[in-house]
């Protein structure tokens, strides 16, 4: 591939993370508006359609990789991004402000995490691969652990709370779509040159996964989570992060395999043991204390900085 041809798939990239960000911004406010004008409580619109909102680049392009028969890069990527939201987003926003923890998350959210992680690993330990079965065990997950959380919400008094509806029905409508459209395009660029880029430099999937279209597809999350960081919004933040990760490995993964079994390389099992050993450390560091502080902070940007190096000389 000459340098032009490289230059002009760099762009595509770009133009790919840019419609996804956008288009995943798109669908979230109009979803979230509709949930508002059918009178749909915020907490409940926070906990599913925010937290599926910002994984949808990570689902459009495990799931548009799975179609093309790159299941490397499916799997990669969510490894990848929870990784990224473990260690760089958390850690750069506790090195920023402490993050103190709610109970119900330290009770429900951070060990369905955990559980959900061991579950992927021993699935990937005991066949070397995520069969259909096993994706659709993943989906079925989600799915109740979702209910569980709305049937919560609607028994507490703090899902009363509706927000009033900022764009119309029809305006909405149009948000969604475009959103979807975005997110659907961009994915299938973002899929398409990154391929491109990595035969060209003699990279492997993997290793695209891991770090290009990773960090490109939780660019919604980081930028969600340092706005919410900036307004006081402690919980917004972990929930955003831990939210994206449980999507990410039932519901990404889940619908990827139920598509098309993902067959695991061995040369990755080195970094799913690394995202079943974060994710314990994640909630040993938030058990602890309730919070994440600046040490624990400045131990999760670190490990994400000397695994980065790794997968790069690994490659």
């Amino acid at each position: 591939m000459d340098f032009i041809s490289i230059i002009i798939q760099v762009v595509l990239l770009i133009v790919g993370f840019v419609l996804l960000i956008k288009g995943a911004d798109f669908f979230v406010d109009g979803s979230s508006n509709v949930a508002s004008i059918l009178k749909i409580p915020t907490l409940i619109v926070g906990l599913t359609i925010v937290a599926f909102g910002t994984s949808a680049p990570e689902a459009a392009v495990s799931i548009t990789s799975s179609l093309s028969g790159s299941n490397a890069l499916a799997l990669s990527n969510v490894i990848g991004s929870n990784l990224f939201n473990m260690m760089l987003i958390i850690g750069l926003c506790a090195l920023l402000k402490e993050l103190k923890i709610d109970e119900k998350v330290l009770k429900l959210d951070l060990p369905f995490l955990v559980i959900l992680t061991g579950i992927l690993t021993a699935f990937i330990l005991l066949g070397w691969k995520i069969s259909r079965i096993e994706g659709i065990i993943l989906i079925i997950l989600i799915i109740g652990y979702v209910s569980y959380l709305v049937y919560n919400a609607r028994k507490s008094k703090e899902s009363l709370t509706v927000e009033k509806p900022k764009l119309s029905l029809l305006r909405s409508i149009i948000y969604i779509v475009c959103g979807v459209a975005g997110i659907i395009i961009g994915a299938d660029l973002v899929v398409d040159s990154a391929s491109h880029i990595a035969l060209a430099f003699g990279m492997s999937e993997t290793l695209v996964g891991l770090t290009i279209v990773a960090m490109g597809t939780s660019l919604p999350e980081l930028v969600t989570s340092l706005a919410a960081l900036k307004k006081d919004e402690n919980q917004l933040v972990i929930g955003n992060v831990i939210g994206s990760n449980i999507f990410n490995i039932s519901l990404v993964l889940g619908a990827s395999s139920a598509i098309s079994p993902i067959s695991i390389n061995h040369n990755m099992l080195l970094d799913i043991m690394l995202m079943f050993g974060v994710t314990i450390l994640f909630f040993i560091f938030g058990k602890t204390h309730n919070k994440y502080d600046k040490k624990e902070g400045f131990i999760l940007v670190a490990l994400f900085i000397a695994y980065m190096a790794f997968a790069i000389f690994r490659n």
